[in-house]
């Protein structure tokens, strides 16, 4: 391997390989966790944007289709811990929006409210089949990329 393989994208035109891989890896964990943050951090890692976009949708995709494979015991205890109480007699925002617009709307607020593993997660509490979940928790966050590269694009600062 030669120093060249490390080098920021700064110090030369052409990006090296390795460095595309882990800028790739960083913005698709990033959007497992944070999608608001994903798309602006894989641009500052020197992605084109529209690279750095799909790596934050996939990456927030998977955090949906991991909460899919979770056993439902681990379902139970996931839900205990983010304290979501699908039958609360005073419920939050987004069990509210579900029960007036259903699984698209919860698809389409996931991004910028509880993230993919919460949404599943309530979601299938909420008695919906799994694979609209995760169909609508994917399909539901392109929206959110594509506003979030947008604003990137335009040199908008989405966190402080």
């Amino acid at each position: 391997m030669t120093s060249r393989m490390w080098q920021s994208p700064t110090s030369s035109p052409n990006m090296p390989s390795m460095y595309w891989v882990f800028a790739c890896a960083s913005t698709f964990g990033t959007g497992f966790l944070y999608l608001l943050g994903a798309v602006p951090a894989g641009k500052a890692l020197g992605l084109p944007l529209w690279l750095a976009a799909l790596c934050a949708w996939l990456g927030y995709s998977s955090g949906g289709f991991v909460a899919f494979l979770l056993s439902a015991e681990r379902q139970t205890w996931l839900m205990g811990k983010l304290k979501i109480d699908p039958h609360a007699e005073h419920p939050i925002f987004i069990i509210r929006v579900w029960r007036r617009f259903g699984l698209p709307a919860l698809g389409l607020l996931a991004p910028v409210t509880i993230g993919p593993q919460a949404g599943a997660l309530l979601a299938m509490a909420l008695g919906a089949r799994k694979w609209p979940v995760i169909a609508a928790i994917s399909l539901g966050a392109i929206p959110a990329v594509v506003i979030f590269a947008s604003l990137v694009a335009l040199g908008v600062k989405l966190a402080k």
